[in-house]
């Protein structure tokens, strides 16, 4: 596209030639642009120099378009329909848009927030297609270049975390969808169970198991195991692994302990045999928050996606009190 060549022409002329080929008419095709007839011969001769053609002879029952003016014709309607949706607002119809949003997700957001949300976003939007990836250490630089549309992370609001959702990286935006405790998995006849029973339960029991830990964003620690340092203590890690599936899995067949987020356990425990049992010391929450960049927070689409999200939060939380 030769830009220089194009900011030369008047795009007012299109919409005279466009008027000029239905009306076949100087004086119809002035009334319809409420010029005079000499505006619009003015009009119509700055046309021919521009396209170096007559685009129209004079006959006895007006204006004959050439065989350029023709062929300008056949193309020219839906040039100018583009040129009208260019200036328009922009909108969002969910029942008919085609676009794709994506979205990077920490593991376990897959079965406590998508559920909640995906069914109604598609009801409402049939047509749209979702990418979803795993939340990686390069999501938030993805976010940044628009790579992916939407993150939900869960994020530990402890100060030694590597994202706060206070300290965002530049031109990111955030919502807390909800807050979640940590609590521990174990397999159902784990003998923990039994000194829990007898009231031993303490961060000096949980400091004697063996555990297996996540792995997050590439990191092995989390701000758990932070939190514990800045106490001289920490955590005997006898196996870390990608995802929650294996820990849990890990967890069930074996004497290892899982901590981990509730909205989780729940749902590891419907796979596996296992217990929950509390954390038992007091640690900070953490927090589901969706993430965006500013550039999308005003754009039609983008908000709908959001807000669909958002509203159906409550429901999730309900599942989870319930």
């Amino acid at each position: 596209m030769n830009l220089d060549n194009l900011s030369r022409i008047d795009l007012n002329l299109l919409v005279t030639l466009q008027v000029l080929l239905e009306e076949q008419s100087v004086t119809r095709a002035a009334n319809r642009l409420h010029l005079s007839q000499s505006a619009l011969s003015k009009s119509l001769n700055r046309l021919r120099d521009t396209l170096d053609d007559p685009l129209f002879q004079r006959t006895a029952h007006g204006l004959k378009p050439t065989a350029h003016a023709l062929a300008l014709g056949k193309d020219l309607p839906q040039a100018l329909q583009n040129l009208y949706q260019l200036t328009l607002p922009p909108s969002f119809s969910p029942q008919t848009s085609q676009r794709h949003f994506a979205f990077a997700m920490v593991e376990s957001a897959y079965e406590t927030l998508i559920p909640y949300f995906i069914g109604s976003l598609l009801q409402q939007a049939p047509n749209l297609k979702l990418d979803t990836y795993g939340w990686t250490e390069k999501s938030i630089n993805d976010l940044q270049t628009g790579q992916i549309d939407f993150g939900i992370a869960g994020r530990d609001t402890h100060p030694h975390a590597q994202f706060k959702v206070g300290d965002l990286a530049d031109g990111l935006k955030y919502q807390t969808l909800f807050s979640d405790k940590q609590v521990c998995l174990v397999r159902q006849d784990h003998p923990i169970l039994a000194s829990i029973d007898n009231n031993q339960w303490d961060m000096a029991a949980y400091l004697s198991m063996n555990h297996v830990q996540v792995r997050c964003e590439g990191n092995d620690w989390w701000a758990l195991d932070y939190f514990l340092a800045s106490q001289n203590q920490h955590r005997n890690i006898s196996a870390t692994v990608p995802d929650f599936y294996g820990a849990s899995s890990i967890c069930a067949h074996s004497d290892l302990i899982f901590t981990l987020p509730s909205s989780f356990a729940q749902h590891a425990q419907s796979l596996y045999c296992l217990t929950e049992i509390p954390l038992p010391f007091e640690f900070m929450p953490m927090a589901y928050v969706l993430l965006w960049h500013e550039r999308n927070d005003q754009e039609p689409g983008h908000m709908w996606v959001r807000d669909m999200v958002i509203k159906n939060i409550p429901k999730t939380l309900a599942a989870f009190n319930g």
